[in-house]
Formats: structure tokens, C-alpha cells, sequence
């Protein structure tokens, strides 16, 4: 991404994508803490709500004490850090509904957002050029400022693979390309990726996918939302329906929306791990000014907080409006549902 040569956050900037890239987890804190500080200077927004809690930046010392702007910005105000010379490479919005009001994350450093993303699949499943990647988002297609289609178009180029793709309408091309891949093995991975919905429309196809027990690599991987398509169902459901029908131990999930750049990803069971740039805190429902990083009774539910070190050029600090829990992993956490006010997303995910 392209700065004003003469603007002061210019080198700040650069030194801090550079440790983003190269930062090892022990650093997390100390780096998180010097995003914070050059985000309350340099973005208007974020440095008007800091003032407006009368919060004072340089006595910030601990991660709980940084104020988290609230996702319902990202709707109304553009979320920029820095004196950007350039528009932005892309602009994100969410699906949202009819008549609500979207959010909007301008992406001025595409390259930055690719290695992160990529990055933190890797550190999950291995390199991509080990899978075939089999789409199915057919709400997130129809349009063409998805977050999750720029993150999966960039994985499906890296994979390299001819049988990689996107599948819109046609779950019978889809399944024949299993039936390919079932038949023809080459040792590499298959990652079926879909919304809810659509998974659960392959699963209820009426077609015998006995063939799929072939695929002794088969991942499936839920991105959550039924897009009004089908009635509300709660992810265990969704997840005993498809594990069934389409024969796999356990059903996988992604955790992103389009506020972040970084990921989260669930091996099953719906216990998600944050990716190495992405850090989940609890907030407590009544009291979104008390913050935990980590607590002992694992059974507590609370609002989620992210922190995304990748979103440097817009806001690293972000108070969503998901529910969740601590994991008993150290970082690991659960997301439970939504807060009962806020908008139904297009990447909402189920409530446990």
C-alpha cells in the first residue's frame, strides 16, 4: 500500500506490517499495544471514540484496557488508519438484509490480507497446493465484494489444482467432481467449503453420497448463514445433519466476517482457534468495559472482542456482536450466537 511520502505515519506503518509478518505469538501483546497506540493517533475515527471515553492512549498497558470500537462503525463511518494516498484496492461489504444497513471494510494492502489469510490456513491444514478446493457459496457469488470470495478465490489460485472451483447453482457439477476425485485419488486433500445453507441443500438432494467414504481426505467446512434460505437450526443440528448425509466424522468451520482480515477455523465440534494475528477477548454483557483475555469459569458466555493485527489500515479493535466463550485451550473459544438487537449478518453463525 502506497503512503503520502511526507506523512509521519509513513514509517510506523511500514515497521509495524513488517513485525505483523514476522512477529513470533510471545510478542503478541507488546505488538498489539503498538498497533493500538498508532491507530488512536492516526485514525480519526477511532481516535475520536477513544476521546470520547476519556481514555488517555499512552496509559494503556494491558490488552483488556484498549477500547474496542464497536462493529456498527463499519456501517456508518469509513474505518481508515492513515494519511492513504491511493483508494482503496477493494471494499468489502456484508450481505446483511434487505432494508439494513451494510458494513464496509476498505482493503488498501490486498497483498498483506492474502499472506495473513493464507498463512493461517497453512498453520491449520497444511499448504494449499495439497487441495482440491470445491466451493460452494452461492448467496456470497452473487455478489462481487465479498470478503470470504476474495479470501477463497486467492486460495483456489494457490492450490494450483485444475479441479478447484466455484460452484453456483449446480450441486449435480459438484457432485460429479466428487465422484471424479472419489475415483481418481492423488493423494491430495479435498476441502468442501459452503455456506450453511447450501450445504445442507446437497445434503438433502436426495442423492446417495455413499461415494464420498472414499475420500479419506475430505474436509467439509461450514462459513456459517442460512441467508433467510431456510428456517434458523442450531449448528449441532446443521452439523448431525451433515456429518450423516455427507459422511465425514465431523464438520469443520470458519470464523471471519468482513470487518477482519484475519481467521479463525473450528476442526470440529465448534471449538474454534484463532489464527497467529488474531486474538479473541470476552467482555461481560452488562459491562462492555470489563474485558477478559482469559477465565477460569470456561461456562461464562460474554460478548466477543477481536483484536486482528492485519487490520493495520483500518481498526486492529473491534467489539462485535457475536456471543461466546473461553475453550479450555489456552486462546481457543466458542461462539454461542448473537446478541438479540443486532442485525442478522450474512455470515452469522448458529447459536450451540
Amino acid at each position: 500500500m502506497a503512503l503520502q511520502n511526507n506523512s509521519p505515519e509513513t514509517a510506523i506503518r511500514d515497521s509495524l506490517r513488517d513485525r505483523i509478518i514476522t512477529f513470533k505469538p510471545e510478542n503478541f501483546d507488546d505488538l498489539a499495544l503498538d498497533v493500538f497506540r498508532y491507530q488512536a493517533a492516526f485514525n480519526p475515527v477511532y481516535s475520536q471514540f477513544i476521546g470520547a471515553l476519556n481514555v488517555d492512549p499512552n496509559k494503556i498497558t494491558r490488552l483488556t484496557d484498549i477500547p474496542f470500537l464497536p462493529i456498527q462503525f463499519f456501517k456508518t463511518h469509513t474505518i481508515r488508519t492513515g494519511n492513504v494516498a491511493v483508494t482503496a484496492d477493494t471494499i468489502f461489504e456484508s450481505s446483511g438484509t434487505t432494508g439494513l444497513n451494510t458494513s464496509r471494510h476498505h482493503l488498501y494492502d490486498p497483498e498483506l490480507y492474502k499472506l495473513v489469510s493464507e498463512r493461517i490456513f497453512q498453520l491449520n491444514y497444511g499448504d494449499l497446493n495439497r487441495f482440491h478446493i470445491l466451493a460452494l457459496l452461492p448467496s456470497y457469488l452473487e455478489r462481487n465484494n465479498s470478503s470470504l470470495v476474495y479470501m477463497v478465490q486467492h486460495f483456489i489460485a494457490r492450490s494450483g489444482s485444475e479441479h478447484s472451483g466455484f460452484y453456483l447453482n449446480n450441486p449435480q457439477e459438484l457432485l460429479e467432481k466428487l465422484k471424479f476425485l472419489s475415483q481418481n485419488p492423488d493423494g491430495k486433500s479435498v476441502l468442501l467449503l459452503g455456506v450453511t445453507f447450501a450445504l445442507l441443500d446437497l445434503a438433502d438432494s436426495g442423492e446417495n453420497m455413499s461415494f464420498l467414504q472414499n475420500l479419506d481426505k475430505l474436509i467439509v467446512m461450514d462459513t456459517g448463514g442460512m441467508k433467510g434460505r431456510r428456517r434458523e437450526m442450531l449448528r449441532e443440528e446443521v452439523h448431525d445433519i451433515l456429518t450423516q448425509e455427507l459422511h465425514v466424522p465431523v464438520i469443520h468451520s470458519e470464523y471471519g466476517m468482513t470487518e477482519l482480515i484475519s481467521q479463525g477455523y473450528s476442526h470440529g465440534n465448534g471449538l474454534f482457534e484463532p489464527g497467529n494475528t488474531l486474538r479473541i477477548l470476552i467482555r461481560d454483557v452488562n459491562d462492555p468495559l470489563t474485558i477478559s483475555d482469559h477465565n477460569p469459569d470456561k461456562t461464562k458466555t460474554g460478548g466477543i472482542n477481536v483484536i486482528d493485527l492485519a487490520n493495520l489500515d483500518s481498526c486492529a479493535f473491534i467489539e462485535t456482536q457475536d456471543l461466546g466463550r473461553f475453550g479450555d485451550a489456552p486462546g481457543t473459544f466458542y461462539v454461542m450466537g448473537r446478541f438479540d438487537n443486532s442485525d442478522i449478518r450474512g455470515c452469522n453463525l448458529m447459536v450451540l
